[in-house]
Order: structure tokens, then C-alpha cells, then sequence
């Protein structure tokens, strides 16, 4: 690591940036050092300006990918380099609004029994009957599933901006984790790696949704974050409240649960059109 990206990462650390946010802004860094050769703290506004044109119009990214490096260029010249003229002059794009991919749960089901291996069931499961990121299933550790009577939780660690949070633990889902114990003796974490002395990978987890999905016949858009996407949805559909739900997700803002309002179908097909209200003679 060169002695900028240090600065960078240790800037980060003090903040408390999570490792996955540290990684992504510290690569976006180094592909722009080799897009032109030279140390970042040596280019101006307007390479900078021609990188990120460059990432839209040439490497074809989403405009959520480029603003990912906006960020990450934001921060190295604003909070590392200490330069304010060229932090406000690095441009943001609007990023177009698209309704998430959702699985039906009849879909839900076909996903679960293609699964080929208890391990990649339980895994599925896990991550839709709780909501969680798949940073958050991969983190899961033997203790975080409470299963006394009078608690039924699932404790998740440091989820998206630093913060633990309890979701649910569905009695249905338990009995498949005592199935999935039974012959999987792991510890700490609930889903290790091979060699067992880390958790499973996040590349891993979205190979097993991929394989899972795809044996089951299902459209190929959207990746495993489809199932928390889900979970939000089908609560939604059977009555549970906005509040509960973004308690649950971990939302920090009520108005990110509420594009589900968008999704849950009951909403829709149990709303009548004016049309119907007008009375004709």
C-alpha cells in the first residue's frame, strides 16, 4: 500500500468506515493511479472530470458505480489532501430510479428446493427469513441465533453504517438451522469458509444464489440482495407496519422502506381505479 492509500485507509478507520466501503473507495483510487500513471494527489479538476467521463462513456459503469468513485475522490481530496476546491468541483450523477427485482413466493420456494446441498438451503433461507445483506448472512455467528422461547431473535452485527441491530428468527428457519448443526459443527461463524477459520465469502454466497436460481428456472436479473428485496415485500403484503419493517431492514430512514410500498402487490390489486367509482346511467 502506497503512503497516500495509507493515509486514505487510516482516515477511514478514524471515521469508522466499514471494511467493505474502505476496500471499494481504496480500489477506486488505485484504477485511477493507473489510468494515468501518476500518484492522484498530483492530477486536477478536469482529469478528474475526464476519469469519471471516461467510466461512463468508455467502461460502460452504472451511474451508481461512478458516483461509488465520485465518493471515493470526494473524500481523498476533502478529508485526506485537504483540498476543497477540487472536492466541490467533482461531480455527482443522478442515479435513475429503478423498482428492485422481487421473487414471488411461489418463486421463493422453487429457489429453496433447488438447492443441491443443506448448507446452500439453509444459507438461503437464513438470508431471506431474517432480511439480511449478504455482508450480514456471511458475518453470522453460531451465538448470534437466539433461540430461547422468550426471545427468537437473530443478532446482527455491524450492519450497514456500523450498526447491530435484532431481526427475526422464524421458528421454520430454526429447525432448519438445528437440521443444518447437526452436520455442520462450524465456530464461531454460522457459514464458514472451507478451511473453517473464516466466514464465507461474499463471491461464494452470490455463486450459491446463482446456482440455486438458475436451477430453478428463475429470470437471471438481480443477485442475492433479490431476497431481502423480498422479505421487505412479502411482510409488506401481509400487514406488518413501515416502522417494523425498517426496524428489521436496519434502514436508518423511513423513506428507503417505503419504495416497497411500490412493490407489495396487495397494495396495488386491492386499490380501486376512479374508473370504478363514477356511476353511469
Amino acid at each position: 500500500m502506497s503512503e497516500l492509500s495509507q493515509r486514505m485507509d487510516n482516515a477511514m478507520v478514524l471515521r469508522g468506515f466499514a471494511e467493505r466501503t474502505r476496500e471499494a473507495y481504496l480500489h477506486c483510487v488505485r484504477d485511477l493511479a493507473k489510468y494515468y500513471w501518476l500518484s492522484p494527489d498530483q492530477l486536477d479538476t478536469a482529469q478528474l472530470q475526464a476519469y469519471l467521463l471516461y467510466l461512463i462513456t468508455e467502461k460502460k459503469l452504472a451511474y451508481a458505480s461512478v458516483n461509488q468513485c465520485a465518493c471515493a475522490l470526494r473524500f481523498l481530496f476533502g478529508a485526506v489532501l485537504q483540498r476543497p476546491a477540487i472536492w466541490l468541483d467533482i461531480p455527482m450523477a443522478k442515479v435513475p430510479k429503478r423498482l428492485p427485482q422481487i421473487l414471488a413466493r411461489n418463486e421463493v420456494v422453487r429457489l429453496f428446493n433447488a438447492c443441491t446441498t443443506v448448507r446452500a438451503r439453509t444459507l438461503l433461507m437464513t438470508t431471506y427469513a431474517a432480511g439480511l445483506r449478504v455482508s450480514e448472512v456471511c458475518a453470522l455467528q453460531v451465538a448470534d441465533i437466539e433461540s430461547a422461547p422468550d426471545r427468537m431473535c437473530i443478532k446482527v452485527r455491524q450492519g450497514k453504517g456500523g450498526r447491530d441491530r435484532y431481526t427475526i428468527l422464524s421458528p421454520q428457519l430454526l429447525t432448519q438451522l438445528r437440521d443444518y448443526w447437526s452436520a455442520n459443527r462450524s465456530r464461531p461463524w454460522l457459514f464458514s469458509n472451507p478451511g473453517g477459520d473464516k466466514p464465507i465469502a461474499i463471491t461464494t454466497v452470490q455463486r450459491i444464489y446463482s446456482a440455486a436460481r438458475d436451477a430453478a428456472g428463475l429470470p437471471a436479473a438481480g443477485g442475492i440482495h433479490t431476497l431481502r428485496h423480498g422479505f421487505a415485500t412479502h411482510l409488506l403484503e401481509a400487514g406488518v407496519d413501515l416502522h417494523t419493517i425498517q426496524r428489521l431492514l436496519g434502514h436508518g430512514h423511513i423513506s428507503t422502506t417505503m419504495r416497497y410500498l411500490h412493490l407489495a402487490q396487495s397494495k396495488l390489486t386491492g386499490t380501486p381505479s376512479p374508473l370504478d367509482l363514477l356511476v353511469f346511467p
